[in-house]
């Protein structure tokens, strides 16, 4: 475990103490900032107590925000650092009791930092720091708990569950951020209290969930999400996949299925919602498993449509933006975009293209890949699977043709005074020749200029200029294909 020396504070964080201090009051760091610097990590935020009240708070800071009914003080940094524009300073205080298992009933601020720190919920985030003397106060005995890698709630578990439900869901997400172990009494109290979550908003849950599922060990935490009583609240279907075997094809059943999906997206770095897609993909395999006496294995049609339906709701429930949804239960839909490799030809590349749109393609073909590899398959990217990303490389690009010109027929005919005809065609591609061998000359004044001399040429000298033109045109093209294929290892 590391130490915390000064050259680790940022500066906006040591004037924001100074300030407090001298002022006549108290400032420690607190939270996840300092348990963060114990760990040698870098805080995404910082978290300031003082025993000075709000409005004292204010009158220290220029520009400061007060809009809650804790007492927290936001104030405002003048920097790029997304972790230091706004930093909170929170007075000490006492809770009362929280009669909705979310938030205390009422607070009171308090002249002592021991009072603030037993109303919080884990042992590692009840340790303050003191930037100008470097003191550490840690009555909960954090350090020792962060030595052995163990999330411990401060005093009884039940109540610090009571007093906030998320709590329990929190202690799962440090798991997989921290790759922590949840110490026994308070694991036992988190499978007895899971029922409080129902207690708890829908937009709290998903932003837990969501930081759950952008941790390096999101299958981990799922895991223990069920194996705590916790995922009924959270993520209600994937329970269903739970001992549902799969064909062949799988080495796993639906439940380990699909959150190995999820966590190879976890292990490429890929995006949340690649990883919630994965989380879901599969989800309507349960309803849709028919044993087929004609394969003598079990067969799921429909599910990736029926999955869809189910996804959506869930994702509804969970209060997320619509777009987002939209973007989700596409990906749903859509995974199993080729399992006939006979059915690899470029129109149904952009026919896929035209399902997802654009913007997700790529994300389609990544979940794939994460599937393929949450089934057990050692392979990520077979031939077909290769050849597939080619097809979906030359749909996306823009084909050579005489509409890359930085001037068009239109333009042509109003510059010469000329009437539609195959001699504006000859002049399009022979300036597409010019453009192909050097594109520095895709210029309106050039190829304005090279309009006018090409137009001077005779009827049969101009024909071969567009002939030629034309056939270069066609190499290009071929040339920009066969690149894609060579990238792909699939010419």
């Amino acid at each position: 475990m590391s130490t915390i020396t000064t050259s680790k504070i940022p500066k906006e964080i040591r004037v924001i103490t100074e300030t407090l201090e001298k002022g006549g009051f108290e400032a420690y760091l607190v939270g996840g900032c300092v348990r963060d610097l114990l760990l040698n990590r870098t805080p995404k935020d910082w978290d300031v107590t003082t025993n000075a009240t709000p409005e004292k708070i204010q009158e220290l800071f220029e520009e400061t925000f007060y809009e809650n009914d804790y007492g927290t003080v936001g104030v405002v940094n003048e920097t790029e650092d997304e972790s230091l524009k706004v930093v909170e300073i929170t007075p000490y205080r006492l809770e009362t009791t929280y009669s909705d298992a979310r938030r205390p009933d009422s607070v009171q601020f308090s002249n002592s930092l021991e009072d603030d720190l037993k109303r919080r919920d884990f042992t590692m985030n009840a340790i303050a720091y003191n930037v100008s003397t470097g003191e550490l106060v840690d009555p909960y005995s954090g350090q020792d708990d962060l030595k052995r890698k163990s999330i411990m709630a401060v005093g009884d578990p039940f109540e610090r569950f009571e007093e906030d439900a998320l709590r329990m869901l929190r202690a799962v997400r440090l798991s997989a951020e921290l790759h922590f172990t949840i110490e026994s009494k308070t694991a036992e109290a988190i499978l007895k209290s899971a029922p409080q979550l129902e207690k708890i908003a829908k937009e709290r849950i998903r932003d837990e969930f969501l930081r759950i599922l952008a941790s390096d060990n999101p299958m981990h935490a799922i895991v223990i999400s069920q194996k705590l009583g916790l995922l009924p609240y959270v993520a209600h279907d994937l329970e269903r996949g739970i001992g549902i075997e799969q064909n062949q094809a799988h080495t796993y059943d639906v439940f380990e299925h699909l959150l190995r999906t999820m966590q190879h997206g976890a292990d490429m770095k890929w995006s949340v919602d690649i990883r919630l897609a994965g989380l879901y993909h599969d989800i309507s395999k349960p309803e849709t498993r028919q044993w087929s006496k004609e394969k003598n294995d079990w067969s799921f049609h429909g599910h990736e449509v029926i999955g869809a339906r189910v996804a959506k709701r869930a994702f509804e429930n969970l209060k997320l933006p619509k777009k987002r949804i939209e973007k989700l239960v596409k990906l749903v839909r859509w995974h199993m975009f080729f399992s006939d490799p006979d059915k690899i030809t470029l129109s149904a590349a952009r026919r896929m293209i035209a399902n997802v749109g654009e913007e997700n393609i790529w994300d389609l073909l990544n979940l794939r890949i994460c599937d393929r590899i949450g089934s057990g398959r050692p392979k990520a990217q077979p031939f077909r699977f290769r050849k597939y990303k080619s097809m979906i490389e030359e749909a996306l690009r823009d084909p050579i043709s005489v509409g890359m010109l930085k001037i068009d027929g239109e333009g042509i005919m109003k510059l010469l005074d000329e009437k539609p005809g195959p001699r504006l065609g000859h002049i399009l591609h022979a300036l597409l020749e010019e453009v192909l061998d050097d594109p520095k000359k895709n210029t309106k004044t050039y190829l304005e200029k090279k309009t006018k001399e090409l137009s001077e040429l005779p009827e049969e000298t101009l024909k071969a200029h567009g002939e030629q033109g034309k056939r270069r045109r066609e190499e290009s093209e071929e040339e920009a294909v066969s690149e894609i294929r060579k990238k792909h290892w699939v010419e």
